[in-house]
């Protein structure tokens, strides 16, 4: 009986370890009928680039030897560089700008082993995506999914040719949607998909499957400080994708929405200095002259929270729903403006080419350190039209309450707590108004970029 009784336990705990084992497995996704169904209309991408020898190069003298008579000195071999997925029967395929870029040829092989030399129909370099086309017909496509609706926690796929290891199939979670990534130019018009899928070099370009075998994103960048993969990478929505692919199929280019402003993030002190309840929006440093926001009456220092009828929690949010927007078409903004809600119509603009901007200059006329630590000049008229502005004052010393703000020598001050400042008198005029202890917004120019900074007036 003893012996019995002690086994009986020990069975039921394993049968339960047993049967629980069993049903976590049952719950895991089986990834094997979407891979299959899929795979076909993954492709790899190589590309070649001819360049040109430099003359005297030591290195290229050193190789050319042993490559013999009629060695090409100016041809570099194919290398698999990313990956791309077929769209259409015809032979559309969809992949990043950034694999194709200055490409003399394109090479696509399917998953059969057949190879196609493409040609690219348009590229958007500000979403990192190109449309490219092979002479094919009666191709495997991909269903495009749905990646407005897709929900943090899902389970994804991706399929691609990570280090030029064709077809490897890797799956994760998305970890969060709408990441903000800005470009070397300062730009965000993709709200990225993040998620923890496997994702290294020659994944670029490829799909990112849900578990339905719809196409919910394109594989785009990683987050590493090594170059390879740290369990954070990023796609492009497909919903965003298609959206420039109808224009690159269309005209060969893209057209985005565009308002004119420069904005910033509002934090804990700026939401205050506003008279916020709390942290959020998207604040107006700057609208740019003839622009969508000047003709619909957007001022410095309003702050956007709601566009046609979305609301703007983060800054970042604004340029994804800008972009999105059909120039020529009236958009309703809901702003903030010294404390009151306003409703705005603005007719969108189509977002033209980066220009470059002047940067700031000495002027003169100093005047001494005014109670919030601030010494500032007039800026010269040349100056002012350098920079675009009809007013300002540039900093000559930045102490105590100022410094602590993060203002600087150099920076140009155009607007002080809401109320714009033209010379050095009106200065001090604002300057003398400050309610002692409050917290008020200071607009500065620094470099090209105008930004709002908190600043404590002492008690």
């Amino acid at each position: 009986m003893t012996k019995t009784s002690s086994i009986v336990p020990w069975l039921t705990a394993a049968m339960f370890a047993v049967l629980t084992s069993v049903t976590h497995a049952a719950d895991l996704p089986d990834f094997t009928e979407l891979v299959e169904d899929n795979a076909p209309a993954v492709v790899n991408i190589s590309t070649e680039r001819r360049v040109e020898r430099r003359r005297g190069d030591d290195i290229e003298e050193f190789f050319r030897r042993f490559r013999g008579p009629g060695g090409r000195g100016n041809y570099v071999p194919p290398r698999s560089l990313g990956s791309g997925f077929i769209i259409s029967r015809d032979g559309y395929i969809l992949t990043n700008n950034h694999v194709v870029d200055q490409a003399d040829e394109i090479l696509v092989r399917l998953n059969d082993r057949r190879q196609f030399v493409a040609q690219v129909i348009g590229a958007d370099k500000r979403s990192d995506l190109a449309l490219i086309k092979v002479d094919a017909n009666d191709l495997p496509t991909v269903q495009m999914g749905d990646s407005e609706n897709l929900k943090v926690g899902e389970w994804v796929l991706a399929i691609g040719s990570p280090f030029g290891f064709d077809y490897s199939v890797t799956a994760g979670i998305v970890s969060a949607k709408g990441r903000s990534l800005p470009t070397d130019q300062g730009e965000n018009y993709v709200p990225f998909i993040q998620t923890d899928v496997a994702i290294n070099p020659g994944n670029s370009g490829g799909p990112l499957f849900g578990l339905d075998g719809q196409v919910v994103g394109i594989n785009s960048q990683i987050y590493s400080n090594s170059g390879g993969f740290m369990g954070v990478s990023f796609a492009i929505p497909i919903d965003v994708a298609m959206e420039v692919v109808e224009q690159l199929k269309e005209t060969g280019r893209v057209s985005r929405g565009w308002l004119g402003v420069m904005i910033q993030e509002v934090n804990r002190d700026l939401a205050e200095s506003f008279g916020l309840e709390k942290p959020h929006g998207a604040l107006v440093s700057q609208v740019v002259d003839n622009s969508p926001a000047e003709a619909g009456g957007i001022l410095a220092g309003d702050i956007i929270i709601a566009f046609n009828g979305r609301e703007i929690e983060r800054s970042s949010e604004l340029p994804h729903y800008v972009g999105r927007a059909l120039a020529g078409k009236e958009a309703e903004l809901e702003i903030v403006r010294e404390g009151k809600r306003i409703r705005l119509d603005v007719e969108i603009g189509e977002l033209p080419d980066l220009d470059g901007r002047p940067v700031a200059s000495r002027g003169g006329s100093a005047v001494a350190p005014s109670v919030i630590g601030l010494g500032v000049e007039n800026l010269s008229d040349a100056h002012r039209e350098r920079l675009g502005i009809d007013g300002g004052v540039r900093v000559v010393q930045s102490e105590g309450p100022a410094e602590d703000a993060g203002i600087r020598a150099g920076d140009v001050i155009t607007r002080l707590n809401n109320t714009p400042v033209a010379d050095t008198d009106d200065f001090g005029r604002v300057v003398e108004s400050l309610p002692a202890g409050s917290l008020v917004p200071v607009l500065v120019i620094r470099g090209e970029t105008p930004t709002f900074l908190p600043l404590r007036v002492p008690e």
